[in-house]
């Protein structure tokens, strides 16, 4: 069998390994219009901030090492057109300028995602950078150590990951965001408590502004030094990164006739199929669906590209399985602050047919005399009239994470909020309160949801 597979971040990488255990004696060839194979996008902020010198870190198993098991990679070779009647890809070697056409039996898609960038006047200026591959990373980091001021557009992950990054090696940081709020992913309140919280840190060397729309860069030769804003703000710079969000990478499943669905990335079945016969797509480029609700979403993260990838490979290999969904669990830290959520906000829960109750506790997250206790706020949703637990975001300098971990298994178990309350949690005083603050929230949601007899 002849498997060829398109991109191979995290999705493509995936499903290329999975595909040799499955089937040893399958031709398996991986192309990537990269310069690298398998690497870990999600740590260019921690790159960029110090956490490592060496980039390679980031990279997850070389083409040599892919070779060793007779997956053959091409870097540089970009597959700009698939041809389903003849089940064949044109492939364009980068380097050379050469193109050829490769045959395939099962093609996988995972051409991931790309950065957006908004229509901004003079945007090509130099030292403005998107982040997405590897090289953007070296690129911001020795820009880094020569600034002093930097933009960054957008307050999303990337954006509030990247903003940390910075200030860490000593920038003093603007971040813009258009919306009313950044980590707009969250619910509102609980939005505006991330960035309060992030603007009364002590001795911050950065702002948040917030409803500010970026219409021009300012610049010449030598780069861009200045940004305007709709609101007729300037501010002078030494460098901007955009982190206005990313859009699925799908031209070439469009041009193939490979139907997407209504969030604008890959539609696929369960078992990760395309409309087409023998192809198959996963990873960022590809269309989710939400367990609780039922709804396509689309969230590019490498814990849903890797599952994807996997599950990809199972059926092009001929082992029926399927994708369960995502509940959409995410979490990051900017400074001192998690935040992280699962489940359905509760603007998702409203548009999705339920009647949503939610509640907001503010706690310790461990026993107050314990000298690292900290601070935590989290909030639950469930259902009014069934009591169904339905999603949570939590926030805070304490162990939010874990909670938001726990919340997320009682949502794929289907539990209400009366059943997760007899939830059997653990304490110990360097852990938790002796009642925990997810507990905590169970119970006063408890007596906003419908009493059944």
């Amino acid at each position: 069998m002849k498997i060829v597979i398109i991109g191979g971040v995290a999705a493509g990488a995936k499903a290329a390994a999975k595909c040799r255990r499955l089937l040893p004696d399958a031709e398996i060839n991986l192309y990537t219009d990269d310069t690298h194979v398998s690497y870990s996008a999600c740590g260019i902020p921690y790159y960029v901030e110090g956490n490592f010198e060496d980039y390679q870190m980031l990279l997850v198993r070389s083409p040599e090492e892919f070779a060793q098991q007779n997956i053959y990679v091409h870097l540089e070779h970009k597959v700009s057109k698939i041809l389903p009647a003849c089940k064949k890809v044109l492939v364009e070697n980068l380097k050379d300028k050469s193109a050829f056409l490769v045959d395939y039996d099962k093609l996988i898609i995972a051409t991931g995602a790309r950065p957006f960038v908004p229509p901004i006047k003079n945007i090509a200026l130099n030292n403005v950078f998107t982040v997405r591959r590897i090289e953007d990373a070296i690129a911001i980091r020795e820009k880094v150590k020569i600034s002093k001021n930097a933009v960054i557009v957008g307050g999303g992950y990337i954006g509030v990951e990247m903003l940390e990054a910075f200030v860490r090696q000593g920038l003093h940081v603007t971040l813009l965001e258009r919306d009313e709020h950044i980590m707009s992913i969250f619910d509102k309140d609980m939005a505006q408590i991330i960035k309060d919280q992030l603007m009364a840190l002590p001795d911050r060397n950065f702002e948040i502004l917030t409803g500010e729309t970026v219409t021009e860069f300012i610049g010449d030769n030598n780069g861009v030094n200045g940004v305007k804003t709709s609101s007729g703000r300037e501010f002078e710079v030494d460098m901007v990164l955009i982190c206005a969000g990313v859009v699925p990478n799908v031209q070439i499943a469009i041009d193939a006739g490979i139907a997407l669905g209504s969030t604008g990335a890959i539609k696929v079945t369960p078992r990760m199929e395309t409309n087409i016969t023998d192809i198959y797509a996963c990873g960022d480029c590809v269309q989710e669906f939400n367990t609780i609700s039922k709804a396509p979403m689309w969230m590019p993260l490498g814990s849903n590209a890797n599952k994807e990838g996997r599950c990809a490979a199972m059926n092009a290999c001929g082992f029926p399985e399927e994708f369960a969904g995502i509940l959409g669990s995410s979490v990051t830290r900017c400074f001192r602050l998690t935040m992280s959520l699962t489940g359905l906000t509760e603007k998702q829960a409203a548009e999705a047919g339920f009647e949503p109750v939610s509640v907001i506790v503010n706690k310790y997250d461990k026993v107050g005399y314990m000298p690292d206790a900290s601070n935590i706020t989290l909030k639950l949703i469930a259902d009014k009239k069934t009591g169904l637990l339905l999603g949570g975001q939590g926030i805070g300098a304490g162990d939010t994470d874990k909670r938001i971990n726990t919340l997320a298994t009682a949502l794929l178990a289907k539990l209400t909020v009366e059943e997760f309350f007899n939830n059997d949690l653990t304490y110990a005083p360097p852990f938790s309160p002796t009642i925990d603050p997810l507990l905590n929230a169970a119970q006063i949601l408890m007596t906003k949801v419908d009493k059944h007899d």
